[in-house]
């Protein structure tokens, strides 16, 4: 009786006698032996619950031949050698897409940095004298340059940077904040809540959609440390709504000994009214206008690695490099590299458009875009007929919390395959090679063109030719 039950077992190959078969030591040549031992064994172990189950449904049992169990563990040694952080095609319409890695690195900054990664770099050392240096010392220059600030450094991301201003400059007395102003972003991050880490004690005034100057000004005691104005990065109080100006803060503050905090969130180096967006409050203009300390991501309008930049007075700045917290919250060499190089494109706003990809995002006009979509759905025309494929007006966004309400017109691709949900191929059309990434409009996967490169549509189409193949249409 036991014979029988084992003996549509017998002839599933070891995975001892794999290991002998010549494709497999190919493998081995180029994947670790413990790898490639594991694939066998789990494309084994699938192929006997594979048996189970046909004994149990009375069906006829599967091939248990060498050659098929070496075509599954490929399949999973392909999947395991494969980075799980790798390249995706962006068709969701958000240019500074947080799930998606964000900005898109200027290509002239890839180029430049490759051979530095490849070898020793000057991190912590001063080319001339030969002395070591606080590695935020390098990028400084540049910062100043194109803010006007005195002194400047950069920490880990804008979290960060608020975390070690407060700690350095603000612990253990009060900050005032305007209750409309007490954001909560991504990942559960409240400003309360980090203020409490940095030691200091928030002090709430006005009301949610109106603060004025006197609320500011009653909540001043001998503890108060400094007023803070925090940028709403990923919302915007409409209606019945009054603030109290940049000006107004920095002059209360003055006048009453303390500093003043200016929290700008995405980050603007220039009047984004340049490149067809509504104004932002720029680094510069908090600079100018008397700000104490301005603060904002790297990796939003700047568009380079994260980072959280602080700018300001050079007293200010030299306390917060001696905190402790800095040595926790400094950056690497990768993000130094990536945020010199990006900040150089900046010194020439009139070529911006042309060399950073996401401003070239931004000001593709709607005609280029037009015709970037009429070359998926020609594409699809010719490689897979039967899927449904047409244009459509769309609005893209610039994404992670910068101008969250401003919509930027559009133009996409609805793509529909007969068989299969939008759920459905949305999941698979990620899963595919190219990793096509789109959103889901009224039941149908939207490819929005504002993200997506020329080249990058015969990759598009393609993607969904295999899904469509797949799926039988």
């Amino acid at each position: 009786m036991t014979e029988q039950k084992n003996e549509p077992f017998r002839g599933l190959p070891s995975v001892t006698e794999l290991l002998k078969n010549q494709t497999v030591l190919a493998w081995l040549e180029r994947h670790p032996h413990a790898v490639v031992t594991d694939c066998l064994r789990r494309a084994v172990d699938e192929l006997r619950e594979q048996i189970r189950t046909s004994i149990k449904r009375g069906q006829a049992p599967p091939d248990i031949s060498s050659e098929n169990v070496i075509a599954r563990a490929k399949e999973l040694l392909e999947q395991a050698a494969e980075p799980l952080v790798r390249e995706v095609i962006n068709a969701t319409g958000v240019i500074l897409h947080t799930g998606l890695g964000r900005a898109v690195f200027p290509e002239s900054v890839v180029d430049s940095i490759i051979g530095a990664l490849k070898g020793y770099v000057n991190l912590a050392i001063d080319r001339d004298t030969g002395r070591r240096i606080e590695r935020d010392e390098l990028i400084e220059p540049l910062l100043c340059e194109l803010t006007g600030a005195e002194a400047a450094t950069v920490v880990n991301n804008n979290a960060g940077a608020t975390l070690i201003v407060l700690a350095a400059l603000a612990a253990g007395r009060e900050v005032i904040v305007s209750r409309g102003q007490l954001i909560e972003i991504g990942g559960s991050f409240r400003l309360p809540d980090v203020m409490a880490q940095g030691g200091a004690r928030l002090v709430e005034v006005g009301t949610t959609n109106r603060t004025h100057l006197k609320d500011y000004r009653n909540a001043i005691t001998p503890n108060t440390a400094a007023i803070m104005r925090v940028h709403p990065s990923n919302y915007r109080v409409v209606g019945f709504t009054s603030e109290v100006s940049l000006d107004e803060l920095v002059g209360l503050a003055h006048a009453n000994g303390l500093l003043l905090i200016d929290d700008l969130g995405a980050g603007a180096l220039f009047d984004l009214r340049r490149v067809g967006l509504p104004h932002e409050p720029a680094a510069r203009e908090s600079i100018e206008t008397g700000a104490d300390i301005v603060l904002f991501s790297a990796d939003k309008l700047i568009g380079a690695s994260q980072g959280g930049i602080i700018l300001g007075r050079k007293d200010l700045i030299a306390k917060i490099r001696q905190h402790p917290l800095m040595r926790a919250l400094r950056v690497d060499k990768t993000c130094i590299m990536v945020l010199e190089r990006t900040l150089q494109l900046f010194r020439d706003l009139d070529k911006l458009q042309q060399v950073h990809p996401t401003y070239r995002m931004v000001t593709t006009p709607l005609t280029a875009l037009r015709s970037r979509a009429n070359a998926l759905v020609q594409a699809l025309k010719e490689k897979a007929p039967a899927v449904s494929a047409e244009l459509c007006d769309s609005a893209a966004y610039l994404g992670s919390g910068s101008l969250p309400t401003e919509a930027i017109p559009s133009v996409a691709v609805r793509v529909c395959v007969p068989g299969l949900s939008a759920d459905a191929l949305a999941r698979r059309l990620r899963l595919d090679p190219a990793a096509v990434f789109g959103r889901i409009e009224s039941d149908r996967v939207v490819l929005d063109m504002r993200t997506v490169r020329d080249d990058q549509v015969h990759a598009i189409a393609e993607a969904i030719a295999r899904v469509a193949g797949a799926a039988g249409v």
